[in-house]
C-alpha cells in the first residue's frame, strides 16, 4: 500500500493545471496499491485553492496558507513538503514544470530519498512500482524503481491527463508552515519577469501554434493572425529562439516547455527529438512544411506539404470565412 502526497502547483491564486496531472499519477498509484492521496498547497492565499483541490477525489487537502511566502521559494518550500512527508507518505510527487524540477531534488535530498524525473508512465507489480522516463535528451526510454522507503518523482504533464472534479469534497487541514533552513537566509525573492500576454498561458491552451525558423523575421506576422482566430497560445522550435526570431519563454521542446493541447499547429518545424519531446503527447497534431521528408510529418495526425506564407494566411482567411457563418 503506497499513500501519495501531490505537491500542488499554486500561483498568482491559482493552481496550475499540471497540478491535475500529478493528481492523475496519484489516483494511478493509489489505486493499484490500495493506498490513498493527499494534496499539499503553500502559499499566501493558499486557501482559496481548497475549493477547486477538494474536489480531485483526495483523502485530505492539506493547506499551509501562511504571508510570509507570498511567493515560490524553494528554501522556503522544502521544508514543509518534507515535514509533511514524514507523516505517512510513502511517494510525494509534482509536475516536472520548471516549479518540479526546483523543488523536487531539494526534498529528495532532505527524505534522502530516490528520485524519477520527468516520468511518463507507472507500472504497479505486486505493489512495487517501476517508472518510464526518458533518457539521452527522449532519444530512449527506460524503466527504474526506486528502493528508497519514500520515494520522490516529477511527472511529464503531456503524459498524464488532467485530473477531473469527481464530485466529492475532501476535507481541508491546516498545516504549518516549516521553519526554513540555514540556507534560506541567503535567498530571497526578488521579482518574477514574466511576459504578460492575452493569449492563453503556454503550457495551458488548448490550442497551440508553433513555428520554426524558417519563418525568420516574419514569425509574428504569419503566426499571430492564426493564433488570434483559434484563441491559442504561440510556442517556437529552440531554433526560432536561438535565431532571435521568438523570445526563449516560447520555446517548447526538451529543454523548453512541455505542453499537451488539444490541436497543435507546428508551422516549418522540421521535428527534431528536442522538439518532439515537448509537444508530442498534444491529441492532434497538424504539420505544415514544404518539405515531406521532415521528421514532423511521421507523428502528425494531418500534414500539409506546401508554402507555409502561403499556406498559413489561406488557413487563416478560411477559419474566419468559416467563424463569420
Amino acid at each position: 500500500m503506497a499513500n501519495v502526497l501531490v505537491v500542488s502547483e499554486f500561483a498568482e491564486g491559482k493552481v496550475k493545471k499540471t497540478t491535475h496531472s500529478a493528481v492523475t499519477f496519484a489516483e494511478a498509484v493509489a489505486k493499484g496499491t490500495g493506498g490513498s492521496f493527499s494534496i499539499l498547497v503553500i502559499g499566501a492565499g493558499a486557501k482559496g485553492a481548497a475549493v477547486e483541490l477538494a474536489a480531485l477525489g483526495a483523502a485530505k487537502v492539506l493547506v499551509a496558507d501562511d504571508a510570509s511566502v507570498p511567493n515560490y521559494v524553494a528554501e522556503r518550500f522544502a521544508p514543509t513538503v518534507v515535514a509533511t512527508a514524514k507523516k505517512g507518505f510513502d511517494v510525494v510527487v509534482t509536475a516536472a514544470s520548471a516549479f518540479g524540477k526546483d523543488l523536487m531534488p531539494r526534498v529528495a535530498a532532505a527524505l534522502g530519498a530516490g528520485y524519477a524525473n520527468d516520468i511518463s508512465l507507472v507500472k504497479v507489480d505486486d505493489g512495487k512500482l517501476a517508472y518510464k522516463r526518458p533518457m539521452f535528451a527522449g532519444n530512449a526510454y527506460g524503466w527504474c524503481e526506486i528502493t528508497t522507503p519514500v520515494q520522490v518523482v516529477s511527472v511529464r504533464q503531456s503524459e498524464f491527463a488532467p485530473a477531473a472534479p469527481t464530485g466529492a469534497s475532501a476535507p481541508v487541514e491546516a498545516v504549518p508552515l516549516a521553519p526554513p533552513g540555514a540556507g534560506a537566509e541567503r535567498v530571497s525573492f526578488v521579482s518574477f519577469d514574466q511576459v504578460k500576454s492575452e493569449r492563453p498561458e503556454l503550457t495551458e491552451a488548448s490550442v497551440v501554434v508553433s513555428g520554426g525558423r524558417a519563418l525568420k523575421e516574419r514569425f509574428k506576422e504569419v503566426l499571430d493572425p492564426l493564433a488570434d482566430a483559434l484563441n491559442a497560445a504561440v510556442g517556437a522550435s529552440r531554433a526560432a529562439c536561438d535565431a532571435g526570431y521568438a523570445p526563449s519563454d516560447l520555446q517548447v521542446g526538451q529543454t523548453g516547455k512541455v505542453v499537451a493541447p488539444k490541436l497543435y499547429f507546428a508551422i516549418g518545424i522540421s521535428g527534431a527529438i528536442q522538439h518532439l519531446a515537448g509537444m508530442k503527447g498534444s491529441k492532434v497534431i497538424v504539420a505544415i512544411n514544404k518539405d515531406p521528408e521532415v521528421p514532423i510529418f511521421q507523428v502528425a495526425d494531418y500534414g500539409l506539404v506546401e508554402d507555409l506564407f502561403q499556406a498559413v494566411p489561406a488557413l487563416v482567411s478560411e477559419i474566419r470565412r468559416v467563424k463569420s457563418l
